[in-house]
């Protein structure tokens, strides 16, 4: 800006300059016009050192007004993490695995169904209860005796001692494909589990009325040696599973990821049905 209205008022001089008629009739005339002259130069020379001046002011004032900004180092751009469908930020894995909920009312006979998906179709079986009674048993675990209580009351372990276990189990069988049985049992425990671990592809519910439940449990109670095979245990159980583990499986049912599997069948039966379930899993899987 100074620069150029120094310019401008230098080119108006020198036009003025121009514009003064010569006269050379008298010697005064002469004298006036060489006093005029030498006037015109003296301003032009003015102007030129004052928008010399002006300019060079311009030059250091922006100097001054930008040299902090232009010393200050770049900020690095924030890294871009690529989100995965279905795994949270913080996982440990760094793709995402399928996990199948196998939910149903103790005794409903998910144990056995799972051993053979275990077989057909290369799944891990993890027992959120076998992990537990395991750690239970482990000489010098911190948490043994207070999972024992928990166990024997039939109430549910704290989420973070089985989220744990079943995260520890999962990556050190170096596979993909997950069956969690028994787990979640509180909607709270299927929140967090799937914030920290992998969102769960579906849940694979065994309905079993309770007196059919009842009478496998204390068959199975005369040989398991489960201090939880017993019939104070069993209803304390069943009651667990009505008012905490059943709501997970109807907010599951609400987002359209349940799979309802009847077990008032033979084995082979019930297992008709799971393998259809998988099948057409697997199918669609292939068609993406």
């Amino acid at each position: 800006m100074f620069r150029s209205s120094a310019s401008r008022s230098l080119t108006s001089l020198r036009a003025a300059a121009a514009r003064c008629p010569r006269s050379a009739a008298t010697p005064s005339a002469r004298r006036a016009a060489s006093s005029s002259s030498s006037g015109s130069a003296s301003g032009s020379s003015s102007a030129v050192w004052i928008g010399a001046a002006a300019i060079g002011a311009a030059g250091l004032g922006y100097w001054v007004l930008n040299k902090d900004s232009a010393a200050k180092p770049t900020a690095p751009e924030p890294v871009k993490t690529i989100a995965i469908k279905g795994l949270p930020a913080n996982s440990p894995f760094k793709a995402k695995p399928t996990v199948i909920f196998v939910l149903g009312g103790p005794g409903a006979g998910k144990g056995t169904q799972c051993a053979r998906l275990v077989r057909d179709y290369d799944f891990v079986h993890l027992s959120a209860g076998d992990l537990l009674r395991a750690e239970r048993q482990r000489p010098g675990s911190a948490v043994g005796e207070l999972i024992n209580t928990y166990i024997k009351e039939g109430q549910i372990v704290p989420m973070e001692i089985t989220i744990k276990l079943l995260e520890t189990a999962m990556l050190d069988s170096g596979k993909s494909r997950f069956l969690i049985d028994g787990f979640p049992r509180k909607m709270d425990q299927a929140d967090a589990f799937e914030e920290t671990v992998a969102a769960a592809d579906f849940v694979l519910y065994f309905s079993c009325p309770e007196e059919e439940m009842l009478r496998r449990l204390l068959k199975r109670g005369e040989s398991s040696g489960r201090v939880d095979d017993n019939l104070e245990s069993i209803k304390k159980r069943f009651a667990t599973f009505r008012d905490t583990s059943y709501p997970v499986i109807e907010k599951y049912r609400a987002d359209g990821k349940v799979h309802e599997v009847s077990c008032l069948q033979s084995i082979d039966g019930v297992y008709m049905q799971v393998r259809k379930v998988f099948d057409d899993m697997f199918a669609e899987e292939a068609k993406a």
